[in-house]
């Protein structure tokens, strides 16, 4: 099938290069030259697992291509995937300005039938305005459907190659039946392809991320608690997660949630309650307590150095949301450094994908290190942030010699506490 995808941001890059992987011919487009320029010359343009060699084993065989023209693609494919940014707007809204100023140009340059799809998080009602942009000048018969992503960052080619599900929501059946046929490689395990109308697709996707995020939020709550009436964290965890009808995923407590997707999502929902005069009382509880969770080391480590930050040198391990991404949009580690600066501290931080990004948004305000160990030399204190995989097992004596004070404040529990403690080092987590 031929296939583009308006957009060539995290979502639109994974589904045009996934699509493509599957033998479709896919275009995707964006109004960026020079990352276009990049993309035609093999240049992935984010960090994600396996991306890379999808991404160059495609445009070899030329079944991926790349343009800026829009006309070009609307030309090109037969079904229009719309995969643009939702920024969070200043009331919590999401900013629909890029999804409906492309759909209006559609509307102008749209020759025969298309297929378009809205892959972009969007909130409930986004598909009858995207219509009635492109509908405004449009001449030739279309329709628009709602098929939101379910994809996680570090584990998105997995995600798309492998659904658990795939959500399509559309009232037109010959839309329906386009996209079953595109979908139906993806699904030859027996997972679903559900089909339902545009609004409920559309606030599946919400629904889905906003429960997730409570999930996470609960914990920290729980982790919280556990300080006040001294349990283990863990040992709950366990005991809930055995629980079927919990689960066991989503039950690590920590610094709280981040990335590109929960807390847009949770504070687009809620304000979608607002104009819809609901109000959701659970996601205010969410929204308030995931932001106090970012900052819940700082009144340990302000107790420990005794409310003197002034000229004390803390390492940080880890600055993405997340590890297996370079992604740091509303990460906890950033929220911490700048309190840990507005201290006095001096911060030294290793990442191994997020650490240009960070440089791009902090300058010179903190030090990069080359290794999770150089990060430690001369330390008062050690921050982890991050769980990448690395941290799991560090080499406890070579980091006692390394740093001055033998403290680590680990926000996501990676250690068994009486094993760092054993090491030497005073070790203050979460809930534990």
């Amino acid at each position: 099938m031929k296939i583009a995808v308006i957009g060539t941001g995290y979502v639109g890059l994974v589904t045009g290069t996934c699509l493509a992987e599957t033998g479709n011919e896919v275009l995707c487009i964006d109004i960026d030259q020079e990352k276009v320029n990049k993309m035609q010359n093999g240049e992935v343009p984010i960090y994600e697992p396996h991306l890379d060699v999808l991404f160059e084993r495609n445009i070899k065989a030329n079944r991926l291509r790349f343009s800026t023209s829009l006309e070009e693609g609307l030309e090109h494919g037969d079904i229009i995937f719309l995969a643009l940014p939702t920024p969070e707007d200043e009331d919590g809204s999401a900013d629909l300005k890029y999804i409906l100023g492309v759909a209006d140009n559609i509307g102008k340059l749209i020759k025969d039938y298309k297929v378009i799809v809205d892959k972009s998080t969007v909130p409930v009602g986004t598909s009858d305005k995207v219509k009635a942009a492109i509908a405004k000048h449009a001449k030739v018969e279309f329709d628009v459907v709602s098929n939101p992503e379910f994809l996680r960052e570090g584990f998105a080619v997995d995600d798309f190659l492998k659904p658990e599900r795939i959500v399509v929501g559309s009232s037109s059946e010959r839309a329906t039946k386009l996209m079953e046929k595109l979908y139906k490689p993806y699904v030859r395990s027996g997972n679903p392809i559900i089909i339902m109308d545009e609004k409920s697709a559309e606030l599946t996707k919400y629904a889905s991320n906003s429960f997730l995020a409570a999930k996470i939020t609960f914990m920290n709550e729980i982790a919280n608690f556990c300080e006040k009436v001294g349990a283990d964290v863990d040992k709950v965890r366990i005991g809930m997660g055995t629980d079927s009808r919990i689960g066991k995923r989503f039950l690590f407590p920590g610094i709280g949630y981040g990335g590109s997707c929960f807390p847009k999502d949770v504070k687009a929902l809620h304000k979608s309650g607002q104009e819809n005069n609901y109000n959701f009382k659970i996601l205010d509880a969410v929204i308030n307590v995931n932001a106090r969770q970012k900052l819940v080391l700082i009144p340990k480590i302000e107790n420990h150095f005794d409310n003197d930050l002034k000229g004390k040198n803390i390492a940080v391990w880890g600055l993405a949301f997340k590890p297996e991404t370079d992604d740091i949009r509303e990460a906890p580690s950033l929220y911490m450094i700048e309190e840990l600066l507005s201290q006095g501290a001096n911060i030294t931080a290793f990442d191994p994908e997020a650490m240009s990004n960070v440089k791009r948004k902090l300058g010179t305000k903190i030090n990069f290190a080359n290794s999770m160990y150089e990060a430690l030399k001369d330390a008062d204190a050690l921050v982890i942030s991050t769980e990448w995989s690395i941290f799991r097992t560090p080499d406890f004596s070579k980091m006692k010699d390394l740093m001055v004070g033998h403290t680590i404040f680990d926000g996501r529990n990676l250690y068994e506490v009486k094993d760092v403690v054993n090491e030497g080092f005073k070790y203050i987590s979460i809930g534990r």
